[in-house]
């Protein structure tokens, strides 16, 4: 971090201190400063706009579809330090072959991200109208950005080939 311009090392220090280390997709992507200050201010803006579920269902159900086993396990812990609990994240994580902790929103929010994965963003509307009627117009659209936001992290993490820093809590319950 001391590498680091000093306002990139300043908005990363508090995310730094609570995981205990500097990952490598911050250590990469800091080679772009003021895009990563700015792709940080976008994934703080959107986790203000939606609640935690929310926010979660999106990271894990990209992650997870994109193969990006840094983020996921990340986000697994996350899910789990907020008290979503092991069958909860086993439920998201399972793609929408088992829903049975989900609340009905939270299928429908997944279902969106599937869709707009499986489809490139085409033939969507379906799923974003019901999203719309679940949750409202500004957290769909903020779903949407989170969407675009984790796409482009697991293409830059996939494409380092940067290794997960943590184990998966799941795999040591």
């Amino acid at each position: 971090m001391n590498d680091m311009p000093p306002a990139l090392a300043e908005m990363l220090r508090p995310k730094v201190e609570r995981l205990g280390y500097l990952g490598e997709f911050f250590q990469c992507a800091a080679n772009q400063p003021d895009a990563l200050m700015s792709f940080m201010k976008l994934t703080d803006g959107l986790k203000e706009a939606l609640p935690d579920n929310v926010t979660e269902i999106v990271a894990l159900t990209v992650s997870n579809r994109m193969s990006n086993v840094y983020e996921r396990r990340q986000h697994e812990r996350l899910s789990l330090k907020f008290g979503f609990g092991e069958q909860w994240l086993r439920d998201v994580l399972s793609l929408g072959e088992s829903s049975g902790s989900m609340k009905p929103e939270e299928r429908l929010v997944q279902q969106l991200v599937l869709a707009v994965l499986k489809t490139n963003g085409h033939d969507a509307g379906g799923e974003l109208d019901r999203v719309v009627e679940a949750i409202g117009a500004k957290q769909a659209i903020a779903v949407l950005l989170l969407i675009g936001r984790y796409i482009t992290h697991a293409l830059l993490v996939n494409t380092l080939k940067l290794a997960p820093p943590v184990p998966s809590p799941l795999e040591q319950l």
